[in-house]
């Protein structure tokens, strides 16, 4: 099978040995993305909302490098530091999906990279 990295300025630079995105046939593999700020490399200040809103921003800009948008995500993966914020991060991640609803996974965790509240990732059909 014939592996694509896809990689974009647009979204924080990997922070270890891995790629934004592989792309192995007509399928998009995501890799986990934190609420980093690409220009700056530093978290995105603020709370929950804005954490949720710039990981989803970064997924955005990968997708659009691979030439995708969230309507293409099949599965997504959602990893938050607080089950109480939940519905904060519900309500950011329905605005950047609208109608379209893929299957999903959203587990608490003790810790996530750079002590972020949120990390998402995505399986995305193209």
């Amino acid at each position: 099978m014939n592996l694509e990295v896809i990689n974009t300025n647009n979204a924080p630079a990997a922070i270890g040995p891995y790629s934004q995105a592989i792309k192995a046939g007509n399928l998009l593999f995501i890799s986990g993305q934190v609420p980093i700020v690409p220009e700056t490399g530093l978290v995105v200040e603020g709370g929950i909302k804005e954490q949720t809103t710039q990981s989803l921003k970064n997924l955005q800009a990968i997708l659009k490098e691979a030439g995708a948008d969230f309507s293409n995500v099949v599965k997504s993966t959602v990893f938050i530091k607080d089950m109480n914020e939940f519905n904060d991060i519900n309500a950011i991640y329905a605005d950047f999906f609208g109608d379209h609803k893929p299957a999903r996974a959203c587990v608490e965790v003790a810790r996530l990279p750079k002590d972020v509240k949120v990390e998402i990732e995505l399986i995305v059909a193209l």
